[in-house]
């Protein structure tokens, strides 16, 4: 595992027994490569074991955005997200580390939370917004998608509808919007967002350790079976990547043009 002080591409504190989680690559808009994957990984785990901490933040650094999700440069550039511990880009182990982590979790969404960056914030427990703050799906768009947590676990939050309507138009919805949906807990300014999470993490943090662990396992228990739609989602996106059709979104992005995936339709 990653040592904190070998950390590159992700910082992590902790104060008054709240850890802090930053995906610090404000210049690449917090997108995710595999040593960041990684490091993200490796935070969670220094967060479960430390017995000081009892809840965890996670955020982007700067004001631009949350994070974007997989870095389609680095991918476009050189046909994946760099190199890893393992070899494997690992976000489906860090999606099921979110939710197995036995300490509530708090999104600090300050800007984009777009593509892979919007199923991070989804899938912890609270999420607290900027109003500068930008929500939205790009996978149809970019060549990628996620047909596991990304997607079922985004209905059981804000019903089959506006799921659908997030993941088959691809637009972005303002901070107002996402916390009538559900998709946020509540909005607050910029300059008081990290104050804000630190208030609800650190009255968590007070609470019996024990009741959150029993209470955070019950509410993922309705929808642990999407961990296996989430498995098999992956496989299919492994495959689908290596396309013409996912390469198209990818250079399109990379081009800063539309993508044209007319060729790819069939009956």
């Amino acid at each position: 595992m990653i040592a904190i002080k070998d950390f590159t591409d992700v910082t992590y504190t902790t104060d008054s027994g709240v850890g802090i989680i930053t995906i610090n690559r404000p210049d690449r808009y917090n997108a995710l490569r595999g040593r960041t994957v990684d490091e993200l990984l490796a935070a969670f785990k220094y967060a479960w074991v430390d017995q000081e901490v009892g809840a965890v933040i996670v955020t982007g650094a700067g004001e631009k955005a949350f994070c974007t999700g997989g870095d389609q440069k680095e991918r476009a550039e050189t046909g994946g997200y760099g190199e890893t511990e393992t070899g494997m880009f690992e976000i489906e182990s860090l999606h099921k580390l979110i939710r197995a982590i036995p300490k509530p979790v708090i999104a600090a969404v300050n800007g984009f939370a777009i593509g892979g960056g919007h199923v991070l914030h989804v899938l912890c427990d609270l999420s607290i917004a900027s109003t500068n703050a930008k929500f939205g799906q790009v996978g149809p768009r970019v060549g990628s998608f996620d047909a596991g947590f990304g997607s079922a676990y985004l209905a059981r939050v804000v019903g089959e509808k506006r799921a659908r309507e997030i993941w088959f138009l691809c637009e972005q919805y303002d901070p107002e919007t996402a916390e009538r949906w559900g998709l946020v807990n509540k909005v607050v300014a910029p300059d008081q967002l990290m104050a804000a999470s630190m208030e609800w993490a650190k009255k968590v943090a007070a609470l019996s350790p024990t009741a959150l662990k029993a209470l955070k396992h019950s509410f993922n228990a309705d929808s642990d079976h999407i961990m296996g739609i989430q498995s098999l989602a992956f496989d299919v996106l492994d495959l689908y990547t290596k396309t013409d059709e996912a390469k198209e979104g990818g250079a399109a992005f990379t081009e800063k043009r539309a993508p044209d995936y007319s060729k790819f339709r069939k009956n």
